[in-house]
């Protein structure tokens, strides 16, 4: 190369000059870490949810049956004055209610033996047998409850021995397949709780005088409060939105079985009768807030 000519300056990539442009600015490569999971929250999950709840005010024309954009409380109305409406979303939120409850006390101890009294390795073999499940297909296990539940099916194989049989109650069906289903759910978030209390503090209670119940009253259910009902918010806010359960597994309607059924008829009605599950969880989330189940989270 001759003396006296300049070499050309070498063209950064763009990738090198977003990182300069990056470099030091915190803020900045925080909201480019986290543009992409905000963008589709609130253009995939809260868009639509805004779209859902528009839609629920909208009507349908009395002679054309076509959807009128035009704003009604018409049907919330038929909501709440139908005997049949009203009955559906008392089932429904009855029964989330129940496998919630059912879950807990099934979760509780198993989590507690998982977490204080199991050994390392028994520990590792029952996290693994609790996952497993959450491994294989929804509907898969769905199926699979039907065909148990079947009429000379395997639950007919161990109860008729001892002179029971598979439940033909609907109600019955659906929260033992929902309570298997969602039970995974309750025993992880209590067994991260109980894990982060301290066995000082159990042992100190002991010391102390004080008896298993009232220790567990006093000092682990306080403790543990924020994860159950960090599992709760699962159990029941899947219930409340199942639809293919009920429909597989028996013949009573649930409140997504009657947004599904209406979504094709009747889209305004289907879009209000959704709004029941979101008010139920928020006011959920408001009287678990009051009783400070957020406070230590």
């Amino acid at each position: 190369m001759e003396a006296g000519v300049a070499t050309p300056a070498r063209r950064r990539s763009a990738g090198r000059r977003l990182a300069d442009l990056l470099y030091g600015r915190e803020r900045l490569q925080v909201g480019a870490l986290l543009a992409g999971p905000v963008g589709w929250l609130v253009i995939g999950y809260l868009g639509s949810l805004a779209v859902m709840l528009i839609t629920a005010f909208w009507g349908l024309g009395e002679l054309s049956g076509e959807i009128e954009r035009s704003f009604t409380l018409d049907n919330f109305k038929q909501i709440v004055e139908e005997p049949v409406y009203r009955s559906v979303a008392l089932r429904t939120i009855g029964v989330a209610a129940l496998v919630t409850v059912t879950c807990a006390f099934l979760a509780f101890p198993l989590a507690f033996y998982m977490a204080k009294v199991a050994t390392p390795r028994t520990r590792a073999l029952l996290v693994i047998a609790v996952l497993v499940p959450l491994w294989s297909g929804y509907l898969v296990k769905v199926y699979t409850w039907r065909t148990i539940m079947g009429g000379g099916g395997p639950l007919d194989w161990v109860l008729d021995p001892i002179g029971l049989g598979t439940p033909r109650n609907d109600i019955v069906r659906v929260w033992l397949v929902m309570t298997y289903l969602w039970l995974p759910y309750m025993i992880i978030p209590i067994y991260a709780g109980l894990e982060r209390i301290p066995n000082t503090l159990l042992s100190a209670s002991e010391d102390m005088g004080a008896r298993p119940l009232y220790t567990f009253r006093r000092v682990i259910l306080p403790l543990v409060f924020p994860a159950v009902v960090a599992g709760s918010i699962f159990t029941f806010s899947l219930t409340l939105g199942d639809f293919i359960t009920p429909l597989l597994v028996s013949k009573t309607q649930f409140i997504g079985n009657v947004v599904y059924g209406n979504f094709s008829n009747d889209l305004p009605l289907a879009a209000a009768f959704a709004t029941v599950p979101i008010v139920v969880m928020i006011v959920y989330l408001l009287v678990a807030r009051r009783l400070g189940a957020f406070e230590h989270l």
